[in-house]
């Protein structure tokens, strides 16, 4: 297989990775000098502020995800390819991928973190992750499986370990699972499962740090304690999870807490990228960089994103700028400009990260923001926040779609798509098949078959 892109007298920039940076990038090249080539292992970029709400059935997957080619089909000399990088050779200046290898002229690494589970493979194993929509849509058909099973299970075990949630990070994403999932607690559940004694779901949130939303102000993290607090979310500080065996969350402090439940967003780690030097990886994996986004020791390689890691060039952020979408989305447009810039030979700008602040929400009317040096919480920061992330979102279409959705459930406070969708390998269709043969709908089945 090859890439079957024709090459022409422009240089050609490959993007590595849809996310906030690469997207940015990728939009700000249009009708550039270059040839551009985004290529990420989904067809689709996602919104990740949102993935939690795909997680607790709030939003439809479509809402908040965009295909690339939509993105791309009215653009000449720009071309997307589904694949996933296997590794760079900078002295060739090619990139080995899952259908090819492919040549460049400048090599931009986007393709952001993953999950850290911090080598402990028991966890690894039994946690669910939240960073991509699939994640959170297997989040999602696991907690309604588990509710499912604990309404007919027979035995008093099973369902404590199966209405037990165990959420282990407390920045804005486990912050914001937590008060989604109490949410449901309260308004949902009671309905949906009638014979459910709801009393026994209990939330934790287990954070390590001192405070939760540690990025954040005093103020925006005392404020979504209380919040969090008067939901009746279990929160325990200053707290380590280092084990998960027989169906049970084991703490630093010797506690443990059973569950088949454990939601982890406790950290990410960058992807590691083979063929780049072991000098250019820094802290957390993270590609270390100059102010433009240059990787080190390579003349046409950059990285931006939460993959990208600019040390002691900022005196806000001597230790690099925070893994979130502004830090992002701005490297990706300035790296376009930078590299306009470089083909007409004008000078290159520095990156200076401007923070536009930080929000996160707990629940209908709670959410904290900090802006500047003012922080907002309850009601006002819960417009803000909803405001942002609605015109943050690609396509007027998902706005108006994600703004129905959020109107119908403040009203009716439901969620109108609980439905657990599984996808079947060929082995599983065959057992499943052969498990409908021996029942009622499979006779059933067999005799319209021959009818016809």
């Amino acid at each position: 297989m090859s890439f079957n892109i024709p090459k022409t007298n422009k240089k050609r920039v490959i993007i590595v990775g849809g996310g906030f940076a690469g997207l940015r990038l990728a939009q700000k090249l249009k009708n550039s000098q270059y040839q551009v080539i985004l290529i990420d292992k989904n067809n689709y970029n996602q919104f990740p502020p949102l993935i939690y709400q795909i997680a607790t059935a709030g939003l439809h997957p479509s809402s908040i995800s965009f295909p690339f080619r939509k993105l791309f089909e009215d653009r000449k000399d720009s071309f997307f390819r589904m694949t996933e990088l296997r590794a760079v050779y900078p002295e060739e200046n090619y990139i080995q991928t899952s259908i090819g290898k492919i040549d460049y002229d400048y090599l931009v690494l986007a393709n952001g973190t993953t999950t850290n589970f911090f080598n402990n493979q028991n966890i690894a194993n039994a946690a669910v992750p939240m960073k991509t929509v699939s994640e959170a849509m297997g989040l999602r058909n696991a907690l309604l499986l588990n509710f499912e099973r604990a309404v007919t299970c027979s035995s008093e075990q099973e369902r404590l370990e199966l209405l037990n949630i165990v959420i282990v990070g407390g920045g804005p994403s486990g912050v914001e699972i937590a008060g989604a999932l109490a949410e449901m607690r309260k308004y949902i559940l009671h309905k949906d499962y009638p014979d459910m004694d709801v009393s026994e779901v209990n939330i934790h949130l287990i954070q390590g740090d001192k405070k939760l939303l540690n990025g954040m102000s005093e103020k925006a993290s005392e404020s979504s304690y209380r919040f969090l607090t008067k939901m009746h979310v279990n929160i325990k500080l200053n707290t380590f999870v280092t084990d998960y065996v027989d169906n049970q969350v084991i703490m630093n402090d010797g506690s443990r807490i059973p569950t088949r439940n454990l939601i982890w967003v406790g950290g990410v780690t960058a992807n590691k990228i083979i063929g780049i030097s072991d000098d250019a990886v820094g802290r957390g994996n993270r590609i270390r960089v100059n102010g433009y986004n240059q990787v080190s020791g390579y003349d046409n390689i950059y990285a931006i994103g939460d993959l990208a890691l600019i040390e002691n060039e900022d005196p806000d952020y001597p230790k690099g700028h925070p893994q979130m979408a502004q830090p992002a989305l701005q490297q990706g447009e300035l790296l376009a400009r930078n590299l306009r810039a470089l083909s007409e030979g004008k000078p290159l700008r520095k990156f200076k990260y401007k923070n536009l602040g930080c929000m996160a929400t707990i629940g209908k009317n709670k959410a904290v923001a900090d802006i500047g040096k003012l922080s907002f919480s309850g009601f006002i920061a819960w417009v803000l926040w909803m405001a942002v992330h609605l015109m943050s979102i690609l396509f007027v279409r998902n706005k108006l779609s994600v703004l129905m959705d959020w109107i119908w459930n403040y009203f009716t406070y439901d969620q109108s798509n609980r439905m657990i969708l599984r996808s079947f390998d060929s082995q599983t269709a065959k057992e499943t098949e052969q498990r409908l043969k021996e029942t009622h709908w499979g006779d059933i089945k067999e005799t319209h078959k021959n009818t016809n």
